[in-house]
């Protein structure tokens, strides 16, 4: 099967390095762009251990995290045409 994915989304894989070719179902590729953000919440949060970043500051990294992420909150049927 071959997907259409819409520009805008194709733009937003490009700032984490995905280039999806036409066969490449959207489950998977959200599946690594949400593996993408398990690790770099899980870094936030051993940053935050270690006395990297204060506690009182880590709602504001996230929220940060979250606005770089926010394909995820897009539902997977209008990644494409």
């Amino acid at each position: 099967m071959e997907f259409r994915y819409r520009e805008i989304v194709l733009d937003e894989l490009a700032r984490h390095g995905v280039k999806p070719l036409p066969d490449t179902p959207p489950d998977r590729i959200r599946e690594f762009i949400n593996d993408l953000y398990v690790i770099e919440i899980r870094a936030l949060r051993d940053r935050v251990r270690d006395g990297a970043i204060a506690k009182r500051d880590l709602a504001s990294h996230v929220k940060e995290l979250r606005k770089r992420y926010l394909l995820l909150s897009v539902a997977i049927e209008l990644w494409t045409v």
